[in-house]
């Protein structure tokens, strides 16, 4: 049965609604993970490494993607809850053809320059050769990955969340499909993982907007626009706190490289990579389900359903208590049989891995409140809290943690630095919360 923007949420029908979201963002994850093992596995530790030094960099402009998705998914519903469908439409189809255009310019700019930026990053010899090569081939299909970002909020609010997570699972199961015959079968090395992982991203991009421009059964679809100024302005920056996140996030992920260069070298680098994989698929939760409710959040604002308000944030919250220590709890169990999957081959890296992880792991304490904290604040319209929230988080407590603590306790404050860094951003995240309710009225 199909579940409307505009009905009262208990638990099992929010779990049933944003469930889809959830997979789809797990399943978007274990593109860069499959990539991972198999290189890790097939082809070396350094091209391994190099993956793992070079994927900041391209998740900062696929990011711009995940900007338009979530900052005008909420403009979306939010105009849905008013009850102008019509121009939920124009809007929705304004920015993904926006969307589409910047991804062309941004991928060709990328291209250029990331040679450059390896170097200045401090890749250099083989594996600064592994990184341009592996970097080039993906970014030619950034346009599609953006459009990827983007189709996976506007399914939710388009109520296709379930059509959504089957595309997603189909670029999913492209990418593992072609990742075990590229590399595992054909030998193509690094080559091979980045077009699987290119044309992965191309299923889960090109589907959608094929979907959208044909008649169908949603509630959006791509038609004629004008250019709207002001609304992609609003979109851009409501949406900008995912943006930040995803920017912060890589750019502190390059500044973690360049402090494991420093403490452990080459190993540290590809210890950290498995403890992304993790943290991708594992956060990635928490992004769905915010990506999930956001939606609902957007609309019963429009409508001005202040109790749906406090409903939805109640169970979200005791939602995200309990995912956050069945996930602690799942980390801890899993450090070894993981590490051992990607770097079992190499005992002094195994180790480092599997020191990282019993530490690391007690951050998805706190992340997931901080994570739907700042989409709860999008969904309202809100960017500037939005934003504060993920530019705390992701950019100015970490800096300030992987800067500090590895002084004292060399590689361990490393891995301890995020805990420190996501502990406090829950405490900023409260306090936000309480000084907004009477506002929102949630």
């Amino acid at each position: 049965m199909k579940i409307q923007l505009s009905e009262h949420f208990n638990y099992k029908k929010l779990l049933r609604f944003t469930l889809p979201s959830i997979i789809m963002m797990i399943f978007t994850s274990i593109y860069s993970v499959v990539d991972g093992f198999f290189v890790s596995n097939f082809v070396g530790k350094t091209p391994f490494a190099a993956v793992n030094f070079i994927m900041p960099f391209l998740m900062i402009l696929g990011a711009f993607g995940f900007m338009f998705g979530t900052g005008g998914s909420a403009l979306i519903s939010k105009t849905m809850g008013e009850g102008d469908k019509e121009r939920a439409k124009q809007l929705f189809s304004l920015f993904i053809y926006v969307s589409a255009g910047c991804g062309v310019v941004i991928a060709a700019a990328g291209i250029i320059f990331i040679r450059p930026v390896a170097a200045l990053l401090g890749a250099d010899g083989t594996m600064l050769e592994d990184c341009v090569r592996y970097g080039r081939i993906i970014l030619i299909a950034l346009p599609a990955y953006m459009l990827q970002f983007e189709f996976q909020s506007f399914f939710v609010a388009a109520e296709k969340p379930h059509l959504g997570l089957v595309v997603t699972i189909a670029a999913g199961v492209t990418n593992m499909t072609l990742d075990a015959l590229l590399v595992a079968v054909f030998s193509l090395g690094l080559v091979g993982a980045a077009a699987a992982t290119a044309i992965s991203q191309c299923v889960g991009g090109i589907i959608p907007l094929i979907y959208f421009l044909c008649p169908n059964s949603s509630i959006l679809r791509l038609t004629r626009t004008k250019f709207d100024g002001r609304a992609l302005f609003k979109a851009c920056t409501n949406g900008a706190s995912e943006l930040m996140s995803n920017i912060s996030m890589s750019i502190v992920g390059m500044l973690y490289n360049m402090q494991l260069i420093k403490y452990a070298g080459e190993n540290g680098v590809a210890a950290y990579g498995v403890l992304m994989y993790v943290n991708f698929i594992f956060l990635a939760a928490f992004i769905g389900y915010s990506v999930g409710t956001a939606p609902i959040i957007g609309y019963n604002y429009g409508s001005g359903n202040h109790s749906e308000l406090k409903n939805l944030l109640k169970k979200s919250l005791c939602l995200i208590g309990i995912f956050s220590v069945a996930m602690v709890v799942a980390a801890e169990g899993l450090a070894h049989p993981l590490a051992s999957m990607f770097v079992g081959y190499d005992l002094e890296l195994f180790k480092m891995t599997l020191r990282g992880f019993m530490i690391y792991s007690f951050s998805f304490l706190f992340s997931g409140m901080a994570i739907f904290g700042s989409s709860f604040f999008t969904a309202l319209n809100d960017g500037l809290i939005s934003a504060l929230i993920s530019f705390l988080r992701t950019l100015v407590f970490q800096v300030a943690a992987v800067l500090i603590f590895p002084l004292i306790w060399g590689i361990d404050g490393i891995w301890v630095s995020i805990v420190a860094a996501e502990l406090m951003a829950v405490s900023v995240t409260v306090m936000f919360l309480l000084m907004k309710r009477k506002k929102y009225h949630y």
